[in-house]
C-alpha cells in the first residue's frame, strides 16, 4: 500500500475516534445536566417534605391540645354535676326535715333520691379517669 493510503486510513481512524469522543462528551454533558435537574427536583421534594412534616407536627400538637381541653371540660362538667346532685340531696333533706318539724305529710318516701333513668343516647359513654387519656396515632 502506498504511504498516502496509510495516511488516509490513519486519518480516517483518527477522525472516527474523534467523533466517538465528541459523542461521549455530548452524552456526558447530557447526563450531567440530567443529574443536576434531578438533584434540584430532589432538593425541592425534600423541602416540601420538611414543610409538610412541620405542618403535620403543628396539627398534631393542636389536636392534642384540643383533646386535652375537651377532656378537662368533660371532667369539670362531671364535677359540677356531682356538686349539683349533692346540693339537691341536701335541699331535699332540708325540705323533708322542715315538713317533719311542721307536722306536714312528707311527700317523699324513704328512698327520695331516685336513680336517674339512663338516656339511650348516652349508653356508650363512659367516665374518663383524670390523667389516663391518650392520643393514638394511626
Amino acid at each position: 500500500m502506498a504511504p498516502s493510503v496509510l495516511r488516509t486510513r490513519a486519518a480516517a481512524v483518527l477522525r472516527m475516534k474523534q467523533i466517538a469522543l465528541d459523542n461521549q462528551s455530548r452524552m456526558i454533558r447530557r447526563l450531567r445536566a440530567k443529574l443536576a435537574t434531578e438533584r434540584r427536583e430532589s432538593a425541592a421534594t425534600k423541602k416540601e417534605h420538611e414543610t409538610n412534616l412541620v405542618a403535620l407536627e403543628a396539627s398534631h400538637m393542636t389536636i392534642a391540645g384540643l383533646t386535652e381541653i375537651g377532656l378537662d371540660t368533660i371532667q369539670e362538667q362531671h364535677i359540677i354535676i356531682e356538686a349539683l346532685v349533692e346540693e339537691k340531696a341536701s335541699l331535699l333533706q332540708t325540705v323533708h326535715g322542715l315538713q317533719e318539724e311542721n307536722g306536714a305529710p312528707a311527700p317523699f318516701d324513704d328512698e327520695w333520691e331516685e336513680e336517674l333513668e339512663e338516656d339511650p343516647e348516652e349508653e356508650g359513654i363512659e367516665d374518663i379517669p383524670i390523667g389516663e387519656a391518650e392520643i393514638v396515632d394511626e
